[in-house]
């Protein structure tokens, strides 16, 4: 499924309908939202969502959603975007990964990471009267996209709120995401997020 050709579908639709819809948009970190700001902020009314209770130590979550305030800040939209920070409720992702903590980064884990934060995103939507979600994570080469968009279409049947189809590391997506970063000066983590992504990249090194 070519995710990114649904999402230019939406858009040319939107621009012919001279609407412009309210998303909230989950986003992982200050990075990988830039470029998706950059896209969808000509065509949405954007809310960032910062809902992310996988990520370890508390002090790494602090740094990267006052990263993410930031650049919402600073970064020039056509339409505004304004930013929601979720719980950090860590002990809800602990729980939905007992008995996974040994798998490798890009498996079932990861996919009910996906699913625990794009469930907190699509109930956020519902109550705040959005006309549509979606996330940040498909702009990595590193996250399933297929699995994801999965996710969210199901998630939409379940809240009634549209799912925003994607697949933002095409088009450049994820090396626009890099020039951005440097211009903007964010800083960018070196593991996903998780205690045991992090484990893992320091068992590689």
């Amino acid at each position: 499924m070519n995710y990114q050709k649904e999402l230019e579908n939406k858009i040319e639709q939107l621009q012919k309908e001279q609407t412009v819809p309210k998303l909230l948009l989950h986003s992982c970190c200050a990075p990988c939202s830039s470029y998706v700001l950059e896209y969808l902020s000509d065509y949405f009314e954007i809310t960032v969502f910062y809902y992310n209770p996988n990520i370890f130590p508390e002090s790494e979550y602090t740094k990267r959603i006052l990263e993410q305030q930031t650049l919402v800040h600073n970064m020039p939209t056509k339409y505004p975007v304004s930013f929601l920070a979720g719980a950090y409720d860590s002990d809800k992702f602990y729980a939905m990964t007992k008995g996974m903590e040994d798998m490798k980064e890009g498996g079932q884990r990861c996919f009910g990471c996906y699913a625990l934060r794009l469930e907190e995103t699509a109930k956020v939507a519902r109550e705040g009267e959005f006309d549509y979600f979606t996330t940040t994570l498909s702009i990595s080469p590193l996250k399933n996209a297929e699995k994801l968009n999965e996710i969210g279409n199901k998630l939409a049947e379940k809240y009634g709120v549209s799912y925003l189809p994607s697949d933002f590391k095409k088009k450049n997506g994820y090396k626009r995401s890099i020039e951005l970063s440097k211009e903007y000066g964010l800083y960018r983590q070196d593991y996903c997020g998780c205690e045991f992504s992090q484990r893992e990249r320091m068992n590689k090194e």
